[in-house]
């Protein structure tokens, strides 16, 4: 027992720096030294849990898919299919960029076209926000005239922006800036009568989050 909890962690040691040194100097020019010394373990150790540098890259795919399925899975438990659930899952994520590293890395490989990991976590929360907006559609949520295609488009569009901007400046990461976003968006997109009710802001305080960035929560217009 004390071998595998020795084993789970030096897996996750290695995770975790690969993530760090891929975000910082993407996958190509990432070193498996460079990993294995951030990580605090030998070239053997990082060779006994990972044959190469693309299953290395794959492991930290995976653990940032099951961080944003937590994430989208959160905020469609505690909002249901409204347009809420959607705003949420937003700040919950660009909050996650910013502060988790494996998220941070996943993503950057995610974006890096000298490979294709069994996880496109871009793929994934495309879908997500599209099957939401499906969901918000067929309840009434979308002003009349707004079709969840086309609303998926320009959150997914925004969102990503926002993702890959924020590599270089965080601020576009920050609660702020998303809740501007939704503040801009939300108008146009919510049917009059639910419009009151959406938080642009974010309806409960994310732990993920810039502290710094934080405002008062208040509904969107």
């Amino acid at each position: 027992m004390v071998k595998q909890e020795r084993a789970a962690r030096t897996r996750q040691a290695l995770i975790q720096a690969a993530a760090e040194v891929f975000a910082e100097e993407g996958f190509v020019t990432a070193a498996l030294s460079t990993i294995s010394r951030r990580a605090g373990v030998s070239n053997g150790a990082l060779h006994f849990h990972f044959a190469n540098k693309g299953m290395l890259a794959d492991a930290v795919e995976a653990e940032a898919a099951k961080a944003v399925h937590r994430i989208t899975e959160t905020a469609r438990a505690w909002q249901g299919d409204s347009l809420q659930a959607v705003v949420d899952a937003t700040h919950e994520l660009m909050g996650s960029l910013a502060h988790d590293i494996v998220v941070r890395g996943g993503f950057e490989l995610a974006g890096d076209c000298t490979r294709r990991g069994e996880t496109s976590l871009r793929t994934q929360w495309r879908h997500w926000v599209e099957d939401s907006l499906r969901r918000a559609e067929r309840s009434g949520a979308l002003a009349e005239g707004v079709s969840w295609a086309d609303s998926a488009r320009v959150i997914v569009a925004a969102t990503t922006g926002f993702e890959v901007l924020g590599g270089d400046d965080s601020s576009w990461l920050s609660r702020q800036s998303v809740t501007r976003f939704w503040d801009v968006l939300l108008p146009r997109l919510a049917h009059g009568g639910d419009l009151h009710r959406l938080v642009s802001a974010g309806s409960r305080p994310a732990a993920g989050l810039s502290s710094s960035a934080s405002s008062p929560e208040r509904p969107a217009g």
